[in-house]
């Protein structure tokens, strides 16, 4: 039996999200079909984690077994060819039978993309988030450094969480201003349900001006999601990359 592990690329928003559902367009089963389809096996693919409707990947991983020879280097290009262009196969590996895309990730990183134009973009409207306002980005990387570490983020998921816990760990937040846009990349271990669109929307509250950065650590330690900000909409989101090691 062989592991086949791939790096997908996908924009999100004709899907609704990752995991397959009956009678809804969505990435798992479409990349399923067209595996089944290429190799001819049926199989189920494994990902590193659920993106949710209207949210894009770079840097999604997955994996499936299969019995076939098919030839690892045409892998890639057989599957796309069943594909919608809005989904890539962008890598594919044979890795040990062990693997598994879910169990052994060790962190993520998402990206959440703000358009800080005056007037916005009719090209990427629906891949970027718009607020004409200036945003204070010192402000913003003041506030972002109280999330980073061992936290419980209760005031930062969205009701609807199945995860027991609410407590998980963020390694690092880069917030960045590259000409009209503003980048909050936020790496962890594991993010709760909407958790990253939710401290992007905390964030970008400190940038207006309408939470004091300071305050983030009082949210953080209140554990209700009324006290954080708004939940920015999933199309200015990304996962960029996920980690094995």
């Amino acid at each position: 039996m062989r592991n086949i592990k791939l790096t997908i690329e996908y924009d999100g928003r004709e899907y609704h999200g990752w995991q397959k559902q009956p009678n809804r367009l969505n990435i798992q089963g479409e990349i399923e079909q067209a595996i089944q389809t290429v190799i001819g096996e049926k199989v189920e693919l494994i990902g590193s984690g659920r993106t949710d409707a209207g949210v894009h990947a770079f840097g999604q991983v997955a994996n499936f077994k299969i019995e076939s020879d098919f030839p690892i280097e045409k892998i890639p290009i057989a599957i796309n060819s069943q594909l919608k262009k809005s989904i890539r196969i962008q890598k594919a590996e044979e890795v040990e039978e062990n693997f598994h895309s879910r169990y052994h990730c060790h962190k993520k990183t998402y990206a959440y993309i703000i358009d800080n134009s005056q007037y916005g973009s009719a090209i990427y409207r629906n891949l970027t988030y718009h607020v004409s306002q200036p945003l204070d980005v010192e402000a913003m990387k003041q506030g972002a450094k109280y999330l980073v570490g061992e936290h419980d983020f209760s005031s930062f998921k969205s009701s609807g969480t199945s995860s027991k816990s609410s407590v998980r760990t963020i390694y690092n937040i880069d917030i960045m201003k590259e000409q009209e846009r503003v980048v909050i990349q936020i790496t962890g271990n594991g993010f709760l349900y909407n958790m990253v669109r939710i401290i992007s929307g905390t964030l970008l509250e400190v940038g207006m001006g309408e939470i004091p950065p300071k305050e983030i650590e009082l949210i953080l330690k209140a554990k209700v999601r009324q006290r954080a900000g708004k939940t920015l909409p999933a199309h200015g989101l990304y996962l960029m990359n996920v980690d094995f090691e």
